[in-house]
């Protein structure tokens, strides 16, 4: 993809996250039509797309690079965890509040953003990068993630949870079966596909729009003055997007692996730690706040850092 229409691609996404901004200010969307529309694009939209992507006959990857995603998201998370027991330090959190910051570093929106960012503005190719991290992301957030978290009030008296009981989602489910019809080259029934192709295509559109309905709800302006978040954002979603890219082109990564790794490395922090810590009992007040100003700055800054990484690579 040409550096313009990547370019053009960010600003229709910046539209539909405006369109969402608009429909919230407007009461269109209330908290309630949010939280089913949110549920339909994690447990159906999203799924599908992950399938309808690898259904569509744009991908010429092979086994190899499979393997190869397979292996880069491994190493991928197993850096993020060293930086996320480094980064609290860094930063000088406060020790009660260092498992917030541990799990902003590791846990980003790679699904919900990142799954409709990568089919809007990436290779077709760069989606096998994108599922592969979304399954490990799944595998290390309900066993390290939910350590890292600890037990919250909500917790006391309560049975401990199987952490497979979470692993095993439709995301997770539709991401192996989608690498598993890549490996073998199944072919589904028309009528299989054709839904799936239908279902996925809305992803896009209500991913988007939801997270501008987030954006419109954050009361970001008095939250703005947060210098700690700003120091995250620069450490976490700028410079060390720009690492990778740097490290894999020395390493002779090609094109593709190198572009769906560096946009997994850059979109904001996720809302899933939120979510848990909320369940839990426990002040999400930094999470809520970060995910807020980390994902309006990062259409920023996804598009710098994929603009900048197209031109060089």
């Amino acid at each position: 993809m040409s550096l313009t229409i990547m370019l053009q691609q960010m600003g229709v996404i910046c539209i539909l996250v405006a369109i969402g901004f608009f429909l919230e200010k407007k009461n269109v969307i209330d908290s309630l039509t949010s939280k089913k529309l949110s549920a339909i694009v994690v447990d159906v939209c999203n799924p599908a797309m992950i399938l309808a992507s690898i259904l569509g006959g744009n991908i010429t990857a092979g086994h190899a690079d499979l393997i190869n995603a397979i292996i880069l998201g491994a190493v991928f998370y197993a850096v993020l965890v060293v930086i996320g027991i480094i980064m609290p330090h860094i930063l000088r959190v406060e020790r009660d509040k260092r498992k917030f910051y541990n799990l902003m570093c590791v846990y980003t929106n790679t699904g919900f953003l990142g799954i409709p960012v990568a089919k809007a503005i990436l290779p077709a190719n760069a989606i096998i990068y994108v599922i592969v991290i979304n399954v490990f992301y799944s595998l290390f957030f309900y066993t390290h993630g939910l350590t890292v978290l600890g037990n919250g009030p909500e917790d006391e008296g309560k049975k401990k949870e199987n952490p497979l009981k979470h692993i095993i989602n439709p995301g997770t489910i539709m991401a192996i079966f989608a690498l598993v019809v890549f490996w073998f080259n199944l072919e589904l029934p028309p009528i299989i596909a054709n839904t799936v192709e239908y279902v996925g295509n809305a992803t896009v559109f209500l991913s988007m729009t939801m997270l501008g309905v987030s954006i419109a709800r954050s009361n970001i302006l008095k939250r703005i003055g947060d210098v700690r978040i700003w120091v995250f954002i620069v450490l976490r979603l700028v410079i060390f997007p720009v690492i990778v890219v740097l490290l894999m082109h020395v390493l002779g990564f090609d094109k593709t692996a190198t572009l769906g790794i560096a946009l997994m490395a850059a979109v904001p922090v996720g809302n899933l730690p939120m979510i848990q810590a909320e369940k839990k009992g426990m002040d999400s007040t930094i999470l809520s706040t970060a995910v807020a100003i980390t994902t309006t700055v990062s259409l920023i800054t996804i598009t710098a850092l994929i603009a900048v990484a197209t031109a060089l690579l």
